[in-house]
């Protein structure tokens, strides 16, 4: 650690503290989080599903390694002056022990903050069992805490994700993520504002993260800071917005025509954006 990580840290973490919605971008390599901070945003959070797609892979656990996921988070780091926090996915390890040291080497790479979720991987029991779920959450917290600075970690409860829409466990888990001492919660999938009303309400005073750039969400950031919610992040939405504009343009090209590269942004543009804050 040094200076300018713990300063980093304590930034994120009053991001947290303030009564103001954290706008939480995803960027998915270098290139877009130096463009994300040229932009002003404050704070930049990396996405394993956008990752993925730059690897030319699909999205899945156990699609990327966890030197792949660190790999590219200290490229992040390494790009631009603002904190950046890591989805960790499940820490790469069903045991405990293997989630504390995923953190610790996630701190090693100048991170100062990251995500870990209860979601297995296995298709036959895609949830880790709340007891366990929470014993990797405290063994995380633990390496959390013996940081020389404030990592923020994220739990994640990913009930919705995997189709199981059920919200009395979704606030089970979180509320028993709160106790084991996580400092974010959150339950990506939510979409209505009785849902997401009800995990603010269940952790309070911890901040909750919610995700946007969903379709089927249809909330608004102003909606979200009137249910008190304190951090939004948008996963691999940015990374497939890019990706289809690509596909667009690539799909046209294919047809015989150029035209997309009217809508090209310039040259110049693109150069001052990746010469901000060298």
């Amino acid at each position: 650690m040094d200076d300018k990580q713990l300063q980093k840290a304590l930034t994120f973490q009053a991001l947290h503290q303030r009564d103001e919605l954290l706008v939480l971008p995803n960027p998915w390599d270098a290139g877009s989080a130096k463009i994300l901070a040229a932009l002003g945003f404050e704070a930049l959070a990396t996405t394993s599903a956008g990752l993925a797609f730059a690897l030319g892979r699909p999205d899945g656990e156990g699609l990327i390694s966890r030197e792949e996921t660190l790999a590219n988070a200290r490229a992040i780091v390494a790009a631009t002056p603002l904190p950046v926090a890591a989805d960790l996915e499940n820490g790469f390890a069903d045991a405990p022990s293997g989630c504390a040291d995923t953190l610790l080497q996630a701190a090693a790479c100048g991170l100062v903050g990251g995500s870990i979720e209860d979601a297995s991987g296995r298709v036959d029991a895609p949830i880790y069992p709340l007891e366990l779920a929470v014993e990797r959450i405290r063994a995380s917290v633990a390496a959390a805490r013996s940081l020389p600075f404030p990592f923020t970690l994220c739990a994640r409860a990913e009930n919705f994700l995997h189709r199981r829409q059920d919200l009395r466990d979704t606030l089970k888990r979180l509320e028993a993520y709160a106790e084991a001492g996580a400092d974010v919660l959150y339950a990506p999938g939510l979409t209505t504002r009785e849902q997401i009303d009800a995990v603010v309400r269940a952790v309070a005073p911890r901040p909750v993260n919610v995700l946007m750039g969903l379709p089927s969400i249809a909330l608004t950031l102003d909606d979200l800071r009137e249910l008190g919610v304190r951090r939004v992040s948008v996963g691999s939405s940015l990374a497939r917005t890019a990706l289809g504009g690509f596909l667009r343009a690539a799909r046209e090209l294919r047809r015989g025509s150029c035209d997309f590269a009217r809508d090209a942004t310039s040259f110049a543009e693109l150069n001052d954006l990746f010469k901000a804050g060298q």
